[in-house]
C-alpha cells in the first residue's frame, strides 16, 4: 500500500480479493489469466495477442514458426478460438468479482475509524474495475454499492470523503442509470454542501462530480432545486482563486441547469443574469413572458439595470407597443424596476418608451383594454423617467414631433387624470409633476398650464387628502412653483393654513417627518411681504407654534433624522416673515418680545450652522434692528460734562471715552441714546446671550457663503446707519473686531451685492477721523474704493467717492468753492 507527499493513499493491490486461478486460465506467456484464449496445432493454449506476437517475432528473426512451450516447429500458424475456456474464465471472473465487490461493500458498511485503510482498499477496488470495463458499473449497481458509497461522503475522515468523490465519478460516468441512482435521496444535496468547503481538493472532486450528473437531465433539475446550490456555482464560476478546472466544471454545470427555467431565475436572482435576457431576446412569446415575468421580480443594482436596459430595452418597448395584456403587464413591472436608475432610465428613453407609456396612462374607457393597476405602474415608470433629468423638451410622443410632455395640453390631461383616478395613481403622477417641476427650464411650462386649467384650487385640496404620501407629493409640488405663482398660492392656501399648522406641531412620537417639512418648506417659500398671509399666520397662532419647535429643536428635545434641516430652514424662513411686518401691527412687535424672537435667532446663528438658517436669522436680526429707535425710551438730558473726550475706535481694537462709560453705567445706550435691551427692543448693541450678538454676525462675515456674509453685514450696518450714532456703533464693531473682516469684504470684492453693502459700511466707518487716518495708509482699501468708484452702479460710486474723500484721495472741491465765494 503506496501514500503520495500528502499523506492519501494512491493505487492498492486487489489480491487480497482475488479467488486463486486454475493454471489453465493462466497464459503461458504473459503469465496472466487469459482474456481470449487460442489453441495452436500443438495443442497448446495461449492468450490471442501474446501468440500472434511470438509468430511475428519468428517471422522477423528468419526462423520458422515454433510452439511456444514444445519448441516443435509448426506446420501452420492458424489459431482457434478456445470458446470453452473462455467461457469458463469469464464465469470465474464473474464469480470472483462478485465476491471482492461483496467484500469491498462489506468493508463499506462497517466502516469505522480504526478501518480507515480498509476502506480507501475497498474505494480503491471499485474504481479500479470500473475502469477495466464499463460493463462492471453495473454491476456496482446491482450489488446495491452505489448508496454505501454515498454514505462514505460523510464520512469524518478528509481521505475517505475525496476518495468517495473520486469513485462516484467514475461509477457515474457515462451511466445514466447510475446517476439516477446516486440522484436519489438526499445525496445530491450532500454534495452540493462540498462547494461551500474550506477544503480546496473536496470542492474540486466536488463540483466535478456534479457535472458528471448535471449531464442527466432529472438529476440536472434536482441540482437546481436545492436551496443554494446555484448560489454556491455563480460563486465558484466568478473565482479568481479556485482552480481553473473546478472554475470550467462549475460553468459546465450551470449550463446544463439552464435547461431550466426555474434554474435561470434563481441564476439571474445570484447576479447571474446573462442566461435570462438571452432566452428572453431568443425565445418565443410565451417564454418572452415568463422570462419578463422574472426580470420584473429581481432587485437589480444600478449597474445591472444599465446593462438590462442596453441588451433588452429596445425589444421591451416593442412589447409594450404591440404585445398582448399579459405580456405588458409583465413588461410594465420589469421596465418599473430597470427605471429606477437615472442612466438606464435615460437608455429607455432612447429607446422610445415615453410615447407608448404616455398613451396607455392617458387610455379611458372600456375599449382602452387597460387595466387601472396598470396605469399605476406605468405612472411609476413616468416618475422614475422624469426624476431621470432628460430633456423632455426634446423628446415627442407623436411622430409629428409636436407634442411634448411638456406640451399644455399633455400637462392638462395629466392634471385631469390626477383629479380622476385612485390615489395610488394620483400619488405618481403628482410625483411626475414634481419631477417637472424641479427644474427652472420646464416650471414654466408647468405652471402656465396650471393657470390656464385653473387646477391650482384641485392641487391645493391635496393637502386634506387622507394618504399622506398624496399630501407629500401635493407640498412639493406647490412648493416648487411657489416661485411663479405666490401670490396665487397664498390667496388659495387661506383655508388649508390650519391644516398645514396641524401637520407641523403634530409631535407624533417620532422625529421630524417628511410632510412636517415639506408644509413647512411651503410656508417658508411663499412671498415674505403678503401682510394678508402673514395676518392669517397670526391669527392661527403660527408663529408661536413655530418659535416653540425651534425651542424644542435647539433643546434636543425632538429626535433628529434627515428632514430635521429642511424643517429647521423653513421655521427660520416663516419666523423672518413676521419680522418684515413689525411695522404694520403692534401685536407683531408684542409678540417678537414675548417670544424673545431676537435672542432666538441670535442663538441660530453659528460659524457651523445651517446656510440658510444663517442667511435668514441675519436677515431677521437686520429688520428687528432696524426697529430698535422706533422702541427706545429716550432719557433726559444729563447736564454738560466738564470735559470729555470723543470715543476713538481703530481697526484692531477700540477704546472708548469716560462719557460712554458712564452712559453705559447708567444702562443708557451708547448707539441709540436711550435704554435699550435684545429682547424688549431689539438692540444688537445691548444684551444678547452673553453679549455676543455683534460677535456673532462679526464670525458670520468669515462664511463661504456670499449670501449669508451679505446678510450679516447689512445687520451690522444697522448700528452705524441713520438714526443712531453712528461713531458709537463704530465703536461696538471695533470692540467686537469687526472693522477689519468689513474692509476685507471690500478688498475681496467677491460679489457685486457685496461690494456695494462693504462699501457703504467702509464709507459710515471712514466718517471716524482717527480710523481714516489709519487707513489711509493702506492702499489696497483705497484701491478697492477706487475700482469701485470706477465700476460700480451710480449707487456704489457716489458712496465710493464720498469715502475717498475722507482719505483724502478726492479734494473737497465744493468746501474751496465756498471759501472762494467768502472772499472780499
Amino acid at each position: 500500500m503506496a501514500r503520495n507527499s500528502d499523506g492519501d493513499l494512491e493505487e492498492y493491490s486487489t489480491e487480497l480479493y482475488q479467488e486463486a486461478a486454475f493454471d489453465a486460465f493462466m497464459c503461458p506467456l504473459t503469465k496472466q489469466v487469459m482474456q481470449d484464449p487460442v489453441t495452436i496445432e500443438t495443442g497448446q493454449t495461449f492468450e490471442r495477442e501474446a501468440i500472434l506476437k511470438w509468430f511475428r517475432e519468428c517471422r522477423d528473426n528468419g526462423r520458422k514458426p515454433t510452439c511456444p512451450l514444445t519448441q516443435r516447429e509448426l506446420r501452420s500458424t492458424d489459431i482457434t478460438p478456445s470458446i470453452a475456456l473462455r467461457n469458463v474464465i469469464d464465469e470465474w471472473r464473474a464469480r470472483n468479482d462478485e465476491k471482492e465487490l461483496e467484500k469491498a461493500c462489506s468493508a463499506l458498511s462497517l466502516h469505522h475509524e480504526s478501518a480507515e485503510d480498509e476502506t480507501l482498499r475497498a474505494l480503491t477496488y471499485i474504481s479500479q474495475i470500473c475502469q477495466r470495463s464499463g460493463a462492471k458499473k453495473n454491476l456496482i449497481r446491482d450489488q446495491g454499492i452505489i448508496p454505501a458509497l454515498a454514505d462514505m461522503l460523510k464520512s469524518s475522515s478528509r481521505r475517505v470523503r475525496l476518495k468517495s468523490l473520486q469513485v462516484l465519478r467514475t461509477v457515474v460516468e457515462d451511466n445514466d442509470q447510475n446517476k439516477e441512482e446516486l440522484g436519489k435521496g438526499d445525496t445530491v444535496r450532500t454534495i452540493i454542501k462540498f462547494l461551500s468547503n474550506e477544503h480546496i481538493q473536496e470542492r474540486e472532486l466536488a463540483v466535478s462530480l456534479l457535472y458528471e450528473l448535471s449531464e442527466y437531465e432529472p438529476v440536472c433539475e434536482r441540482i437546481g432545486a436545492v436551496y443554494g446550490a446555484i448560489l454556491l456555482l455563480v460563486g465558484m464560476g466568478s473565482s479568481k482563486s479556485e482552480n481553473m478546472m473546478a472554475v470550467d466544471k462549475a460553468e459546465k454545470t450551470l449550463k446544463n441547469l439552464e435547461k431550466y427555467d426555474t434554474n435561470i431565475k434563481q441564476m439571474a436572482e445570484n447576479g447571474r443574469l446573462q442566461p435570462l435576457l438571452t432566452k428572453l431576446l431568443q425565445g418565443g412569446p410565451e417564454v418572452q413572458v415568463t422570462m419578463t415575468e422574472y426580470l420584473g421580480e429581481l432587485a437589480l443594482a444600478n449597474d445591472v439595470k444599465v446593462v438590462v436596459a442596453e441588451q433588452v430595452g429596445a425589444l421591451l418597448v416593442s412589447i409594450i407597443k404591440t404585445g398582448g395584456l399579459p405580456a405588458r403587464e409583465a413588461t410594465l413591472k420589469a421596465l418599473r424596476e430597470m427605471s429606477s436608475n437615472e442612466s438606464s432610465a435615460k437608455i429607455l428613453l432612447q429607446a422610445g418608451i415615453l410615447p407608448p407609456l404616455v398613451k396607455d396612462l392617458f387610455s379611458v374607457g372600456a375599449s382602452s383594454h387597460f387595466p387601472m393597476r396598470l396605469k399605476e405602474v406605468s405612472a411609476t415608470i413616468l416618475a422614475n423617467l422624469v426624476a431621470s433629468g432628460a430633456s423632455f423638451r426634446s423628446i415627442p410622443l407623436d411622430n409629428a414631433g409636436r407634442q411634448t410632455l411638456l406640451s399644455e395640453d399633455v400637462v392638462h390631461s395629466l392634471l385631469h387624470l390626477i383629479s380622476n383616478t385612485g390615489p395610488a395613481v394620483e400619488c405618481k403622477l403628482l410625483n411626475v409633476l414634481v419631477g417637472l417641476t424641479s427644474s427652472p427650464d420646464t416650471t414654466p411650462d408647468v405652471v402656465s398650464a396650471i393657470k390656464s386649467s385653473g387646477a391650482t384650487i384641485s392641487l391645493i385640496q391635496f393637502l386634506e387628502a387622507a394618504h399622506r404620501e398624496i399630501r407629500v407629493e401635493s407640498l412639493k409640488l406647490l412648493r416648487n412653483v411657489s416661485p411663479y405663482m405666490g401670490a396665487e398660492l397664498g390667496d388659495a392656501l387661506g383655508g388649508h393654513l390650519s391644516s398645514l399648522l396641524r401637520v407641523i406641531s403634530d409631535g407624533g412620537g417620532g422625529g421630524v417627518t417628511e410632510e412636517q417639512a415639506a408644509a413647512v418648506g411651503l410656508l417658508g417659500d411663499l412671498p415674505e411681504r403678503d401682510s394678508k398671509l402673514t395676518r392669517q399666520l397670526f391669527e392661527l397662532g403660527a408663529f408661536g407654534t413655530l418659535s416653540s419647535k425651534l425651542a424644542e429643536l435647539r433643546r434636543g428635545a425632538i429626535r433628529g433624522n434627515r428632514y430635521t434641516t429642511p424643517l429647521t430652514d423653513g421655521m427660520v424662513k416663516v419666523m423672518y416673515r413676521l419680522t418684515c411686518a413689525l411695522q404694520d401691527a403692534p401685536e407683531y412687535v408684542e409678540f417678537a418680545r414675548e417670544a424673545a424672537l431676537a435672542p432666538l435667532f441670535v442663538e441660530l446663528i453659528q460659524v457651523n450652522g445651517q446656510d440658510t438658517v444663517q442667511l435668514y436669522s441675519a436677515m431677521a436680526l437686520e429688520k428687528l434692528s432696524l426697529e430698535t429707535r422706533n422702541h427706545t425710551a429716550i432719557p433726559e438730558p444729563p447736564p454738560p460734562a466738564a470735559s470729555g473726550l470723543l470715543s476713538c475706535a481703530c481697526l484692531f481694537g477700540s477704546t472708548s471715552s469716560t462719557a460712554a462709560a458712564a452712559a453705559r453705567q447708567a444702562g443708557v445706550c451708547r448707539v441709540h441714546g436711550g435704554f435699550c435691551s435684545l429682547r424688549e427692543t431689539f438692540c444688537l448693541a445691548e444684551g444678547g446671550v452673553g453679549g455676543k450678538v455683534v460677535e456673532r454676525l462679526v464670525a458670520c462675515l468669515d462664511h463661504l457663503n456670499p449670501e449669508v456674509v451679505e446678510a450679516a453685514l447689512a445687520a451690522l450696518s444697522t448700528l452705524v446707519g441713520d438714526g443712531v450714532d453712528a461713531a458709537e456703533g463704530v465703536v461696538v464693531l471695533g470692540e467686537a473686531e469687526g472693522l477689519r473682516p468689513v474692509v476685507d469684504i471690500l478688498v475681496e470684492n467677491r460679489t457685486e451685492a457685496l461690494r456695494r453693502r462693504a462699501v457703504w459700511v467702509v464709507e459710515r466707518i471712514l466718517r471716524v477721523e482717527d480710523i481714516a487716518k489709519e487707513v489711509a495708509a493702506d492702499q489696497t482699501v483705497a484701491s478697492a474704493l477706487v475700482e469701485a468708484y470706477r465700476n460700480g452702479d451710480p449707487r456704489t460710486r457716489h458712496t465710493a467717492e464720498r469715502a475717498l474723500r475722507h482719505l483724502d484721495r478726492i479734494p473737497n472741491f465744493s468746501s474751496a468753492f465756498h471759501a472762494q465765494a467768502r472772499r472780499p
